[in-house]
C-alpha cells in the first residue's frame, strides 16, 4: 500500500468517521494549513494527542486518526476563525516530522473503508439505544434515514461519537478495523456505564 504525506491536526479529542466537528483555527500553523487544504481541496489529519497540548510544540499523535475535510468556515465570537470539518476514512501514521512553520506532518496509509454490513441480531439493542440518543440529541443529529440502523457501521460509529466516552475509549474504538467488534467493544461499555 502506498504512503501519503498529510498535515496532522493533534487534538485532545478524536474525530470519529462521519462526525462533523468544530475547531478554532489561531495559530499561525493551523491558519497555514486551513489555506494550503482549501486552496488545494485537500483534507488534514486529526489525531488524539497522546502527550503533549494542543497549543505550543508539537505534539506526539496517536497512530491512528482520521481525515478532517472542512466544510464550512465561520468568525466566532471572540474574533478568531472557526471551521466546520467533517471525519473520513481513518488512516495510520507511519513516521512523522515537524516543518519549519511547526506544523506536524505524517507519513500515513489509509485504512480498508468500512462495507455496509446487517447489523447482527445480539446487537439490535445498540441500534435501539442509538435511536434514542439522536432524538434526545435533536437537529442534525436526528435526521438519519432508517435503514442506517441496520448497518453494523454506522451504528458502531454513531454511538463512538455520541456516547459521552473518554478520550481513550473513543481512540481504541477508532482503531478497531472490524465493524463487530467495535459493536462489542461499544456493548462492554454501555454495561460499565450503566454499572457507574
Amino acid at each position: 500500500m502506498s504512503t501519503l504525506d498529510l498535515a496532522l491536526f493533534p487534538l485532545a479529542s478524536v474525530l470519529i468517521p462521519g462526525a462533523v466537528f468544530d475547531l478554532r483555527i489561531f495559530e499561525p500553523r493551523y491558519l497555514d494549513l486551513v489555506r494550503e487544504c482549501t486552496r488545494e481541496d485537500r483534507a488534514f489529519g486529526v489525531c488524539l494527542i497522546l502527550e503533549g497540548h494542543e497549543v505550543g510544540a508539537p505534539a506526539l499523535p496517536a497512530a491512528v486518526g482520521t481525515l478532517a475535510r472542512i466544510v464550512d468556515f465561520h468568525s466566532r465570537p471572540d474574533g478568531l476563525l472557526g471551521i466546520r470539518v467533517q471525519g473520513g476514512a481513518r488512516f495510520r501514521v507511519l513516521r512523522t516530522r515537524v516543518r519549519d512553520n511547526g506544523l506536524l506532518h505524517g507519513d500515513i496509509e489509509l485504512c480498508a473503508v468500512d462495507i455496509a454490513q446487517p447489523l447482527p441480531p445480539e446487537y439490535a439493542l445498540l441500534a435501539t439505544i442509538l435511536e434514542r440518543l439522536l432524538e434526545r440529541i435533536g437537529g442534525v443529529a436526528a435526521s438519519y434515514e432508517r435503514p442506517l440502523l441496520d448497518d453494523a457501521c454506522w451504528v458502531g460509529w454513531r454511538l463512538a461519537e455520541h456516547l459521552p466516552l473518554p478520550a481513550a475509549e473513543r481512540q481504541h474504538l477508532l482503531q478497531l478495523d472490524d465493524p463487530i467488534a467495535r459493536l462489542a467493544a461499544l456493548t462492554r461499555l454501555l454495561s460499565r456505564i450503566q454499572n457507574e
